[in-house]
């Protein structure tokens, strides 16, 4: 098959030909129909995450067809049209017992554990615990652009954070998950503050339901914009980028008893940032982590896709072919353009 792969942190990925997946027996293979990019993919491209094993195919956020299929598989077969979280549950350990398959003990992560979707094939492990059925109606782009930005703005808004009808949610960050994050808070009835450097994002944002945006490249005191603009401080407020600067202003502009979701990842250099720990204790504010969302989640969130209310095609910015994908997965750390690029040509 075709796929784009990397044999060092940093340099540049090929277009290379290499061996067909076969399926394990809890898993089965996917002709992948597309698959976004994600800045997850550039922090795992320089070498940030430790599961990556040289050489390595990126990708973790797909839709497409299955393949062929495992021999304890029992809920699939070949010709389904499917997806699947970022973040599989192995369906055995005490984590995914509980409902919790985002945390799995031993979870499996296309694009990070194993080879992941920038290919014409991936394989996906603990099929019946992870896969996600797509509606006839859904095209796989839309379906791709799900699978981790989506998904995981999706849990931060409605689980981890519980947001309210009337309340103010910050979103830090106008990317991929800031954007998600804002459709979907919108949708919950909030009032969202949209914070980004370009003006181009914040424009979108508010054509996504934001109430009100703060340009941070214009003004230097980001955290008294937000107050002031929600009287006092948000409810909720979110980092989707994963910075330093962003994560504390996301905390230090919440309301008492406000609460804090970091969806953005916060590695390498980034992965002890500074925190107001005076006034989370002062103000008894609560912070969260979000990572992922379970498979079983998923169809709370397509009964709102179905109905309207979430549009998450709305947020693809270009479809590119998989021989673009190297030259995009090393520019992603410049934040250039608005919305999801997804590969659709292979």
């Amino acid at each position: 098959m075709k796929a784009v792969i990397y044999e060092h942190f940093g340099k540049p990925p090929s277009i290379r030909n290499v061996p067909d997946p076969t399926p394990s027996a809890e898993g089965v293979v996917v002709k992948v129909e597309a698959t976004g990019l994600c800045r997850s993919d550039w922090h795992g491209w320089m070498g940030h995450d430790p599961d990556i094993v040289l050489p390595h195919v990126p990708g973790h956020e797909l839709a497409g067809t299955v393949q062929a299929v495992g021999k304890r598989v029992t809920r699939w077969k070949i010709g389904d049209r499917v997806t699947v979280p970022f973040v599989g549950g192995c369906g055995h350990c005490h984590e995914c017992n509980s409902g919790n398959h985002q945390v799995c003990e031993t979870q499996f992560q296309p694009g990070f554990t194993a080879w992941g979707s920038f290919a014409e094939y991936v394989a996906l492990d603990y099929a019946d615990t992870n896969l996600v059925e797509l509606p006839e109606n859904m095209d796989f782009a839309t379906a791709a652009s799900l699978g981790c930005r989506f998904v995981t703005s999706f849990r931060a808004i409605v689980d981890q954070a519980r947001v309210k009808p009337g309340e103010w949610v910050a979103v830090h960050g106008c990317g991929g998950v800031g954007l998600s994050a804002i459709m979907i808070a919108s949708a919950m009835g909030a009032n969202v503050v949209a914070i980004d450097l370009t003006q181009e994002k914040l424009d979108l944002a508010r054509q996504l339901g934001a109430v009100a945006t703060v340009d941070a490249s214009a003004n230097a005191d980001v955290v008294g914009a937000v107050k002031e603009i929600t009287k006092g401080g948000a409810h909720v407020s979110i980092d989707a980028l994963g910075h330093p600067s962003t994560c504390f202003n996301s905390i230090a502009n919440l309301r008492r008893r406000g609460r804090h979701v970091q969806v953005g990842l916060m590695l390498g250099d980034h992965a002890r940032p500074q925190v107001p720990m005076d006034k989370v204790i002062a103000h008894e504010l609560e912070i969260y982590g979000s990572h992922g969302m379970q498979a079983f989640r998923y169809q709370a969130m397509m009964d709102m896709i179905e109905t309207g209310k979430l549009m998450p095609q709305k947020l693809i910015g270009k479809e590119i072919s998989l021989d673009d994908a190297p030259a995009a997965l090393m520019n992603m750390d410049r934040f250039e353009g608005t919305g999801i690029s997804v590969i659709t040509r292979f």
